[in-house]
Order: C-alpha cells, then sequence, then structure tokens
C-alpha cells in the first residue's frame, strides 16, 4: 500500500472542496406559536395552590403583615387550619407554603412530624367528625384502658356514632383521672363507656367538644398546701383557679413590681434563689440560681423559654398548679426575666392542655391591660404533640416553628439557643415557687426535708393507690411514707409490688427497695432517677414487665427518628421484650448502644427499664439473678445541658 506524503496528508484541501455541513431545515413558527412556547416554559414547575385554597388560608391566617408571615409562626398556622378543618388537607399546605413565600417541602416537613397533625389528601378527603382519643400509657392501662380501646368502636356503631374516630394515644397528663378519655378537647376522666358515650352524644361537633371553663374565683396559695395533698374534687377537669384580681389582693405582683422598678435589688433575689436550693423540677436538676447567673453572664440581648410541654407518662404537677394559679407563675417569668435581662419569653405549652392554654392565654390579656409594671415581650406557643419536645433544644426548635428534633451540644442554649441568642430554660414549676422562696426566704423552703434532703417536691402519684393526685412532700420522702401518709394507702386487696421513681424513664424498682429516699442523686446507685417526680404504683397484680414494655412502646412512639439508635433501638427493644423469655445478652448489648450513642436523653433513658427487669425482676423474664451492679442510669430526656464549668 502507497503511504501519502506528510505535506500531502496536511496540506490544504484545494479552493474548490466545500466542506461545511449542510445548514438543517427550520421550520416557519408562528407569532402565536412562540408565545405559547414561553408560556409553558415559564410557568411553575411543581404543584401550584388552587385560588379557593389560598382564599381558606388568607382568611384563617389574616391580613398580610408588611413584613411577611413569621417563619417561626409555622406551627401556629398549622394549628389555625387543623382546628377549623379538622385535618390538613394537601392543598391547602401548598397555599399556606405560598403565602409564607416558602417551600412546600419545608412546609411538609414539620406538618408531618407532629402527632396532631393528620395530612390528607384529594378533593374528597373528609376529617372525621369527632375524634375520641384514649390514653393508653402506664396509668391509664393499669386503670382499664385497653378494655375500654376494644369496647368503644362497637359500642359507637350501636348507638350510631360509627363517623367517630377512636385512637389510642400516650398520655394526655391527667394520669390521676385514670382512665382518661378526650373528645375533641373534652376531657372524660374515670372513663367507662357508657361516660364516653354520653360526652359524645351531648357535644356531637368539634365546635361543642371543648374543654370546659371554671367561672369560680379562688385564692391558691400553694404555700399553705405545704406537707399536704392538692385537693381535687372527683371528676372535676376545670377547678377554680386564681383571677388577676384575686390575686393582686393577696399580694401578687407586688415583688415583680418592686423589682423592675429598683426598689428591690436583683442580685439580693439571685442569693435568695441560690440559698434556697431550688433545683430545676422538669427533670434535670440543675440548681436554678445557678442557672440564672450562668445566662446573666452571657452577651445579650438574651431569651427566655418555658417548658410546660408535660410529656412524661405519670406527670401532672404541672398541669395541676397551672389550672389553678397562673399568676403565681407568670409572676415568676417576670422575676426571672428581670434578674437575667431577657428581653422576650416564649412560653411553649403542651397541645393536650386545652383548658389551661385558655386560662394562661386570658391571664396573659388580663395582665397587658392591667400591667404591674413594664412587661417583658412574652408569647404563647403550643406544641403540636410531640414528647420530645420536653427536651430543652427540641422545645427551641419547635418554638423557631421547625421539627422538634434535638440539636447537638455545643453550643448549648444558654450560650447559642433560641433564634440563635443566649437563653434561660426553665420548667414551669421552678418559675412557680420563685416568689414564695423570695418573700418568704430561702431558709423557708429549705427548712423542708426528709432522711437528710432539703426542699419540697410535687410528686404526682397514681396507679394503686386510694387517693392518687400531686402530693407537696418533703424531699427525701420514700414511697412507702408517701403512700402511707399522703394517699391513703395502697387500693383494697392490693399490696406493693413494684414502683416508677421517675415516670417512663427513671427505671423500676421493686418493694423491698421502698426505704429509699425519693430526691436528685439518690436513686442514680440503683439504676433509676427521679426524674419529674412522677410516681407510679404497681401492685402484686401487675406485671414489672409488662411496665416496661408499655414505656418502651412509649418512647418507641414518641422518638423523633433523628438517630438510628434511638429510631431503630426503641422499636427492636419493644419487639425483642413481647417475648416471654427474654434475650439478656441481645437486649442487654442494645440498651448499651442507646445509652452510649443516641443524641438525646429519650435514647439514652429508654435502657433504663429494662436493666431494672433485669436486675430486680429477672423471674418475670426467666432469667437467672443479674450479677454485680446495674450501670450508672442516663438522665431524664428532659434534662438540661449547661455550658462546661455550669454543672453542679
Amino acid at each position: 500500500m502507497q503511504v501519502p506524503a506528510y505535506n500531502q496528508i496536511n496540506a490544504p484541501a484545494p479552493r474548490s472542496m466545500n466542506l461545511a455541513p449542510e445548514a438543517p431545515t427550520v421550520a416557519a413558527v408562528s407569532v402565536t406559536d412562540m408565545r405559547e412556547r414561553i408560556r409553558r416554559k415559564s410557568r411553575l414547575k411543581g404543584r401550584q395552590p388552587e385560588d379557593a385554597a389560598m382564599a381558606d388560608v388568607a382568611q384563617l391566617l389574616g391580613p398580610r403583615p408588611a413584613t411577611g408571615f413569621r417563619r417561626d409562626l409555622l406551627i401556629e398556622y398549622l394549628h389555625r387550619l387543623n382546628d377549623h378543618f379538622g385535618v390538613l388537607h394537601d392543598r391547602h399546605l401548598v397555599a399556606l407554603a405560598q403565602q409564607m413565600n416558602r417551600p412546600m417541602a419545608e412546609v411538609y416537613e414539620v406538618a408531618s412530624f407532629y402527632h396532631h397533625f393528620e395530612i390528607v389528601r384529594g378533593e374528597d378527603a373528609a376529617a372525621p367528625r369527632l375524634v375520641l382519643r384514649v390514653c393508653d400509657s402506664l396509668s391509664c392501662s393499669l386503670a382499664g384502658a385497653r378494655e375500654l380501646l376494644a369496647a368503644l368502636p362497637e359500642r359507637l356503631r350501636a348507638a350510631g356514632q360509627a363517623d367517630v374516630q377512636v385512637q389510642a394515644v400516650p398520655c394526655v397528663g391527667r394520669c390521676e383521672q385514670a382512665p382518661v378519655a378526650v373528645v375533641h378537647q373534652c376531657p372524660v376522666p374515670h372513663a367507662t363507656v357508657d361516660a364516653v358515650l354520653e360526652v359524645v352524644e351531648s357535644k356531637p361537633k368539634r365546635a361543642l367538644a371543648r374543654h370546659p371553663q371554671a367561672l369560680t374565683a379562688i385564692n391558691f396559695d400553694v404555700a399553705e398546701l405545704a406537707e399536704k395533698s392538692v385537693p381535687v374534687p372527683p371528676g372535676e377537669v376545670s377547678p377554680a383557679h386564681t383571677d388577676l384580681a384575686t390575686y393582686r389582693a393577696h399580694g401578687g405582683y407586688q415583688l415583680a413590681a418592686a423589682l423592675v422598678n429598683g426598689e428591690t435589688e436583683a442580685d439580693a433575689v439571685l442569693a435568695a434563689m441560690e440559698d434556697s436550693g431550688l433545683r430545676g423540677l422538669g427533670g434535670a436538676g440543675f440548681p436554678a440560681g445557678r442557672k440564672w447567673r450562668i445566662v446573666r453572664d452571657q452577651p445579650a440581648p438574651r431569651l427566655m423559654a418555658v417548658n410546660i410541654d408535660e410529656g412524661e407518662p405519670g406527670t401532672f404537677k404541672d398541669r395541676t398548679y397551672l389550672e389553678r394559679d397562673p399568676h403565681r407563675f407568670l409572676e415568676g417569668v417576670l422575676i426571672a426575666a428581670q434578674v437575667v435581662g431577657t428581653e422576650a419569653v416564649y412560653i411553649y405549652l403542651r397541645d393536650e392542655y386545652h383548658g389551661c392554654r385558655a386560662l394562661l392565654q386570658a391571664a396573659l390579656d388580663d395582665l397587658r391591660a392591667e400591667p404591674p409594671c413594664p412587661l417583658p415581650h412574652i408569647e404563647l406557643r403550643r406544641g403540636a404533640g410531640a414528647y420530645i419536645c420536653g427536651e430543652e433544644s427540641a422545645m427551641i426548635e419547635s418554638i423557631e416553628g421547625k421539627r422538634g428534633e434535638p440539636r447537638m451540644r455545643p453550643p448549648y442554649i444558654a450560650q447559642v439557643g433560641l433564634f440563635g441568642r443566649p437563653t434561660l430554660e426553665h420548667n414551669f414549676e421552678t418559675l412557680y415557687w420563685v416568689r414564695d422562696i423570695v418573700e418568704k426566704g430561702p431558709e423557708w423552703f429549705a427548712s423542708f426535708g426528709r432522711h437528710g434532703r432539703k426542699g419540697l417536691r410535687s410528686f404526682s402519684v397514681s396507679g394503686r393507690v386510694k387517693h392518687p393526685g400531686v402530693k407537696l412532700a418533703p424531699a427525701g420522702i420514700t414511697v412507702q411514707e408517701l403512700i402511707d401518709e399522703y394517699c391513703g394507702g395502697m387500693l383494697d386487696g392490693h399490696q406493693l409490688y413494684a414502683y416508677l421513681p421517675g415516670g417512663a424513664s427513671g427505671g423500676i424498682l421493686p418493694a423491698h427497695l421502698n426505704h429509699i429516699p425519693l430526691d436528685f442523686d439518690t436513686l442514680q446507685p440503683y439504676g433509676c432517677f427521679i426524674g419529674s417526680a412522677a410516681v407510679i404504683v404497681l401492685s402484686q397484680h401487675d406485671s414489672a414487665r409488662d411496665a416496661a414494655l408499655n414505656v418502651m412502646r412509649f418512647f418507641e412512639h414518641e422518638s423523633c427518628g433523628q438517630c438510628t439508635p434511638c429510631r431503630v433501638g426503641t422499636a427492636k427493644a419493644a419487639a425483642l421484650m413481647e417475648a416471654p423469655v427474654w434475650d439478656a445478652d441481645l437486649l442487654d448489648d442494645l440498651a448499651q448502644v442507646m445509652a452510649d450513642a443516641s443524641i438525646c436523653g429519650l435514647g439514652q433513658a429508654a435502657p433504663n427499664p429494662i436493666r431494672c427487669i433485669h436486675k430486680y425482676f429477672p423471674h418475670e423474664v426467666g432469667e437467672g439473678p443479674w450479677p454485680g451492679d446495674l450501670p450508672k442510669p442516663r438522665n431524664s430526656p428532659l434534662a438540661e445541658q449547661l455550658p462546661p464549668g455550669g454543672k453542679p
């Protein structure tokens, strides 16, 4: 084969040779076709809001503010839609996203996180006429909630009420009235099938099934109940409460006014709080005065967030106090805000407390109408059914209008909290005691106590006792003393078999350990902690294993799903605990992973009941005696975290 010379290969083509490709044939396009093509390309992607849905949302949200609808009020806006329509229609979520100028995915991820929001799709989707919620947490299960849930659907159908939706729900915060049902927003204490049917028939639609409000005004002085039980008339859901006029007639708001007006020194109030020994009463037990000092030392502007998301099964003390005297709490808020120097206060109240929300909002309205002193900016925020929002950083995320998922620390919320500002976070009851401690002196509060402990504790007692309720007892009291002196003893035919000293996450102890002082730091050697002081009493007719399974199912239901050890671990643990004979090694390994690797206290504390069954009740699950001591338990899911150097 003859190979062409190099100069032949690279030589330029003759001028007569045309190497350009032929131009493609382009069809003529009319002006109308071009306009249609531009119109199609300019159309927004994704689902667009419908005019009718936009009108619905605009009517419920009200006039658009000059700066637009606030992002942090997203959950409040969702509540407006849910309250009005009974459900969240997907078309309204699209319209809400448009009104707020937020991505639809952002609105949907928040709405789908909270248990009290049900998202429905399609034009024909409708809300149930009524939703009947029956609590199936431990205290209500002991009182017959499962039998109630089994009987209600058939009885409702027989009564022509088949369009009433029955749901099993976690603790609704009325454990002393177990079993409890809630018809829309109307509680039914000591619920029976007949009692529930009577409420359904008398309140046939959502507009009527509201929480009843008490009209009677009383002077509720909590200090007079020291070492006594808070009286609860049988079946009462709306007790008489202290209104603004009554509260001020008995010295209310005088301390707050004196502090704001400079007549009382902030340092003197802070010293009284520190000397009293008052510790956080939401579950963490961090010294209240020391926390005030830590946050006060942070750079301004500072904020304050109050946690009334009382979701720990067995706990109802905050609700009990709030529905009797909201102003004592609000004065504590004003005092703390002035001492720490916070410019705004956000109060986060659990959604199940419909009566408390109306009462607290009315109290705030009255206070603003007749202020005893200049007030900080105060907003009342509404939860949406998420136990995890009792965890301080998850609550802050929810106040900001987001999914209630705990934050990684550091930074701590005392440094970078709500809206990125240093934040003082407190439980309701901690603030409830501020006025009495400062006015009566720190030595008054510290004078109470037993077995070497100091102070008062509000125990929420439920289960197999004659007189459940809130018991304002000395710190350090034992469970046997609490039952005998404050609860009228065990129910007839029942003997103490076991007890939960700190709600669902605080572990389970056997009857022979009825001598342990109930207070912070006294229960940890036994694998438990006091948490929110929710004491649930079991008898010989109950099973500690079944109690542990009940609370593990609760943790599975309430896990936010953010981290795998908690999301998967609680589900796997609940499945393994259903076996009549436990796989001890596998459950112990699972408990270790959950405690070590979960982001927040929910997953870290969930193994506590498992380990207590291993240690104290091995005969119930086919095991031999537990060798050695239990690992030190993790703290409550509601525990507060502060920067290094702020620890007790």
